[in-house]
């Protein structure tokens, strides 16, 4: 459905730029009385369209930079940005975006088993109105691994969180089924983790080696407010929801958890808000939310987690 909802979200850009650069060209009478060739005149009137969705996306982006630090934690002074690191933050961050919506989450992972595996297999879990798309980078590494791993969907977009957990339970006995193992990984991006919690909440930790979460609201965050569905009324600051999951919570699942956040996370806002009290928690800075699942610190640190899980 997300992949469905994401094409029609690429459509409707595509006739913006249509209708920006139409309205251009036969709107701004100086342009068509110019020394420029038709097909250069209409290659300018598209650019000028694409400028502006692009100007638009960057504009959604920084609003989002925006929202998150207005209701931020305090920022370690070891992650402190400069003028740079912080321009670096947002164009990876940006760029991340664009990749993710527009090429990675139009192609599912699915089942990936490889001949030779190493070590326990991995289930991933995408985030909130994402696809196992999402984790295309995360798929590549763990392919070069020689790690098998599952991409799953959740359906429908905006249920509550606990709907999805027997999707996860499915999911988990076909990895086991497939690969022969007693015991698989579970590695969650941000809505994925609190889909994993729920999970060990109602079906155990018999069959779960780890859970790896990337920039999960633990304890809710700010901007759950803006977003849709039952699962995002979850995700709010200290919601009954989250308070109950933590509640139901026995001290064994917590260190069954490593959770890897950016203190510079810019839709999960207070940042601490991914700070696990049981779990084991590994920081970083300067990356963003959706780029949390393509940047290369963030997959390397991701990889050593799941590797350590299969020396044990």
């Amino acid at each position: 459905m997300i992949k469905r909802l994401l094409i029609l979200l690429l459509v409707l850009q595509a006739l913006a730029v249509g209708l920006l650069a139409t309205g251009l060209y036969y709107g701004w009478r100086p342009l068509r009385v110019a020394t420029l060739s038709a097909p250069s005149t209409v290659a300018l009137c598209l650019g000028f369209g694409i400028l502006v969705v692009l100007l638009i996306r960057l504009l959604i982006a920084a609003n989002n930079f925006y929202l998150s630090w207005r209701s931020g934690s305090i920022t370690p002074p070891d992650h402190a940005l400069n003028p740079l690191r912080a321009a670096g933050l947002f164009w990876h961050e940006f760029n991340s975006s664009m990749l993710t919506s527009s090429y990675y989450m139009l192609r599912s992972v699915g089942l990936q088993l490889q001949p030779a595996a190493r070590g326990l297999p991995v289930l991933l879990i995408h985030g909130y109105v994402c696809n196992s798309g999402y984790w295309l980078p995360m798929s590549k590494l763990l392919k070069q691994a020689r790690i098998s791993h599952y991409g799953i969907d959740l359906e429908p977009p905006g249920a509550s969180i606990d709907d999805y957990a027997p999707q996860v339970h499915a999911a988990v006995q076909r990895l086991r089924r497939e690969t022969g193992s007693p015991q698989v990984i579970i590695l969650g991006h941000s809505m994925g983790g609190l889909v994993a919690r729920a999970y060990l909440r109602r079906y155990g930790d018999l069959h779960i080696a780890r859970v790896i979460t990337l920039g999960t609201p633990h304890h809710g965050t700010a901007l759950a407010h803006f977003g849709p569905g039952s699962n995002a009324a979850q995700m709010r600051r200290d919601s009954a929801w989250l308070n109950a999951l933590a509640a139901s919570e026995a001290n064994t699942q917590r260190t069954l958890i490593s959770s890897i956040y950016s203190v510079h996370d810019n839709i999960i806002a207070p940042q601490d808000s991914s700070v696990l009290p049981g779990a084991r928690n590994l920081v970083f800075g300067a990356i963003g939310h959706v780029a949390l699942g393509r940047h290369p610190e963030i997959l390397r640190c991701a990889l050593k987690e799941i590797e350590a899980v299969a020396r044990v």
